[in-house]
């Protein structure tokens, strides 16, 4: 795939969320509920791995083999429609200047970079109006916006999960 196409065809993903969640638009009095990670693996995966997802800090590889990603992580939609915020590291996909305008979250420092990715249910497709002027390749912040599942699916990753972000802070 040529990368114009690719950058045409996350803008084109990035525009169909934006579409798909302002409907679950949140009104200002809205709760924040705040996740981690281990909220967005369903509790049938059992506690081990969710234990070990919470750790937040984790060997590449020690989801799925070496190279190809784990696609057996299913998604809850427990929190579809509600304001979250969720702490992750940005892998940037999309710039409007130099603030970001799409970007992967993930939970841990080279995730999605090295092989091989998280499970989708380990990742965050984010949209965002305003564009987060980021200090550089995984930086780490908290998101809060609307929440959702959708499958997206990017060169570097399955994505299972998405957010319109209202806010993008540094963590910390």
């Amino acid at each position: 795939m040529k990368t114009r196409d690719f950058i045409s065809r996350r803008a084109f993903v990035a525009a169909s969320l934006a579409s798909a969640l302002s409907p679950f638009r949140a009104s200002a009095e809205q709760e924040v509920l705040e996740l981690s990670w281990g909220d967005l693996v369903p509790s049938g995966e059992g506690l081990a791995l969710r234990a070990l997802r919470e750790l937040g800090v984790v060997q590449h590889g020690q989801y799925s083999s070496s190279f190809i990603q784990d696609t057996n992580g299913d998604v809850t939609d427990e929190f579809n429609g509600r304001m979250v915020r969720i702490p992750g590291y940005v892998v940037p996909l999309d710039y409007d200047g130099l603030g970001v305008t799409s970007f992967i979250l993930v939970p841990y420092i080279g995730a999605c970079i090295h092989v091989p990715p998280p499970p989708p249910n380990q990742l965050v497709f984010v949209s965002t109006e305003d564009p987060y002027a980021s200090r550089g390749l995984f930086e780490p912040v908290f998101v809060t916006g609307v929440f959702g599942t959708t499958a997206t699916d990017t060169a570097l990753a399955e994505i299972g999960y998405a957010m319109a972000a209202d806010k993008i802070e540094p963590y910390g």
